[in-house]
């Protein structure tokens, strides 16, 4: 069932890229090399796609609602994986797990197109 909003879930994109991408240092894994990598290139890499999607916070409406959500679920699940992946499961495995898990869920419950009455998906008024 998709019940959260395109604007409600592209505002929670940028500070999940955020949170992400700062978790290495918040989180005193800077120093892990591969885990700190997957947080920083995951984390930068939401904040660009998301800059990049057509709704209603993107500021180059080039990815369409439905590809986004697909990155956040195909990224989710590699960064939830990643700990055992790229070995540093015995260092660091809970943020990765669950920044993991929360880009999955949302990106399986929400709303595949913006709602905007004024406004066909691909289009901008």
């Amino acid at each position: 069932m998709r019940f959260i909003p395109t604007r409600i879930h592209g505002l929670v994109d940028y500070a999940w890229g955020l949170l992400l991408g700062t978790a290495p240092w918040t989180l005193g894994f800077a120093g892990d090399g591969p885990a700190a990598y997957m947080a920083w290139i995951l984390g930068a890499g939401a904040i660009l796609y998301s800059l990049l999607t057509d709704y209603e916070v993107g500021l180059l409406p080039v990815i369409a609602v439905p590809v986004h959500l697909m990155l956040d679920v195909a990224g989710g699940a590699v960064l939830a994986a990643s700990p055992w992946i790229f070995g540093f499961a015995d260092r660091v495995v809970w943020p990765h797990l669950l920044f993991g898990l929360f880009s999955v869920a949302a990106g399986l419950a929400t709303e595949r197109a913006p709602r905007l009455p004024d406004r066909i998906a691909g289009n901008r008024a």
